[in-house]
């Protein structure tokens, strides 16, 4: 075989088998987090200071830093801020932007249309301007090496949120104990709210306890007081309760809601305008005909004096009693949204699972605070006198120096908590309960007689079985349901 022809077939050869190639990866790169801006400062001590019976914060600069939000994907950086958050004008996010006080990756955007993508991370620096708190102390029901039991201030918020940071339960702790200390709440209360509350001071104790709350194995009991005469007897209330605005946190009866079950006892009711005596004293009418005619599509102004009730919830849900309350025609007397008729209607929403004028509640609800008192104004107990309107919570039209931030009153008494207070906890197989003294506001008033505690005939706890189900083997004429009447139950049920 001549060479030609060799050197011919060893071309063919290497052309037809080529050597395995197995491809190589590129080696992976880090990728570093979006840069974000740093707070300044992280004063401490705490910039507290205690006037007219009020903890307040001295203004200081801070930094929100927070990644993307699912819903936030897609949107203008200003259409994010103007909708999400509540407490500066849309003028005010405009010009921080514009200025760079509010940046995207620790950038400042080119224009206020600029898209907000996943994985970016918001920064907002501004001078901060928190509300003040109730200057009363943190009462400590229980303390041992794993947790402390508080009975927590109403008006002042559990975690920082909002308006509120080092005016909150968890700061203030934090600064009566040291800076290293850090609390951790296995309960959560609306920050209207006052009562029993449980800090773990290490995260085993905390997870424990807040595992025993999540499985429902944790009774709880609630006082509240309410405007007129609550029905005497066991009071079932198990209607779906569903969040209408996020912004707000506002919530309302709804039959496409979350299943929501109370039971509601009443502990005591109290006349209006009784003397020491038991006599009703005449009251001259002042009213002028027009009012006397608003009055009368009032229906609420037919329910008179207030009735102290023990509430015990078996779901879990936001605002879950002050939403059935309401329902149930018994709303919480100093409540500034569930019972404020500039807000839902001369009826405050009573029965009302059906309505669909959820946008016009919300449009009015975002007004209060704004322009006007964020005032309850079916108020029966005389707290929405004339002084009070004046001392409530809003904008007095001046503006910070250093910012130019709309600066608030300070709140009035009605605005710093609600009648409702977290009574009792008690885990449901008996090794532990935690109970504080009722409120001063549940006390009888002056020159009346009415019970100072609870007592054990008015004890909602007593409905609930092992299983944390209600009992059903009782009769109709104790105000229970029986068997039968569970399984035919409407959404609400009064005895009588």
């Amino acid at each position: 075989m001549s060479a030609a022809v060799l050197k011919e077939l060893s071309g063919l050869i290497e052309h037809r088998i080529k050597p395995l190639q197995i491809p190589v990866e590129d080696p992976e790169v880090f990728v570093p987090p979006p840069n974000v801006i740093m707070t300044p400062c992280d004063p401490w001590p705490r910039p507290y200071y205690m006037e007219d019976g009020l903890r307040k914060v001295h203004p200081y600069h801070f930094t929100y830093n927070t990644y993307c939000k699912e819903r936030w994907r897609g949107r203008e950086i200003l259409d994010i801020f103007a909708t999400e958050f509540r407490d500066r004008p849309q003028a005010y996010y405009k010009d921080a932007i514009e200025c760079g006080r509010v940046v995207i990756n620790g950038q400042k955007v080119s224009s206020i249309r600029e898209i907000v993508k996943n994985g970016d991370i918001i920064s907002h620096t501004l001078h901060r301007h928190e509300p003040p708190v109730t200057a009363e102390s943190i009462g400590i029901v229980h303390e041992d090496n794993d947790m402390i039991v508080i009975n927590k201030p109403a008006g002042v918020p559990v975690h920082p949120a909002g308006r509120y940071n080092y005016n909150s339960i968890v700061e203030i702790m934090r600064a009566e104990r040291g800076l290293g200390w850090n609390p951790l709440p296995c309960n959560r209360l609306d920050r209207l709210t006052s009562g029993v509350m449980f800090i773990g001071k290490h995260a085993k104790a905390a997870e424990k306890l807040t595992d025993q709350i999540m499985a429902r194995t944790v009774k709880k009991e609630y006082v509240a007081r309410v405007i007129g005469e609550f029905p005497e007897g066991d009071v079932i209330c198990d209607q779906p309760v569903m969040q209408i605005s996020p912004k707000l946190g506002l919530n309302r009866a709804r039959a496409s809601g979350k299943d929501a079950k109370t039971i509601f006892k009443r502990l005591a009711y109290y006349p209006p305008n009784v003397t020491a005596n038991g006599r009703e004293p005449k009251l001259e009418d002042n009213r002028s005909e027009k009012e006397k005619i608003r009055d009368s599509k009032m229906e609420w102004k037919a329910k008179e004096g207030y009735s102290i009730v023990r509430c015990l919830p078996l779901t879990g849900r936001t605002h879950q009693l002050r939403v059935h309350l309401q329902f149930l025609g018994h709303p919480i007397s100093n409540d500034p949204i569930y019972c404020n008729q500039r807000v839902f209607g001369p009826s405050l929403a009573a029965g009302d699972a059906l309505s669909d004028n959820d946008e016009d509640i919300i449009s009015r609800l975002s007004k209060m605070g704004k322009s006007e008192a964020a005032e309850a104004m079916a108020y029966h107990d005389e707290m929405m006198e004339e002084y009070n309107k004046r001392k409530a919570e809003k904008m007095t039209g001046e503006l910070c120096a250093i910012c130019d931030t709309p600066l608030y009153s300070d709140p009035g008494p009605h605005e710093l908590g609600i009648y409702l207070h977290a009574r009792r906890y008690a885990c449901q197989d008996g090794n532990w309960a935690y109970e504080t003294p009722l409120p001063v506001w549940a006390l009888p008033p002056p020159g009346m007689d009415g019970p100072a505690d609870t007592t054990t005939e008015t004890d909602p706890m007593a409905l609930v079985d092992e299983s944390g189900g209600v009992r059903m083997d009782q009769t109709k004429s104790n105000g229970h349901r029986t068997a039968e009447e569970e399984r035919t139950k409407p959404l609400w049920v009064m005895p009588g």
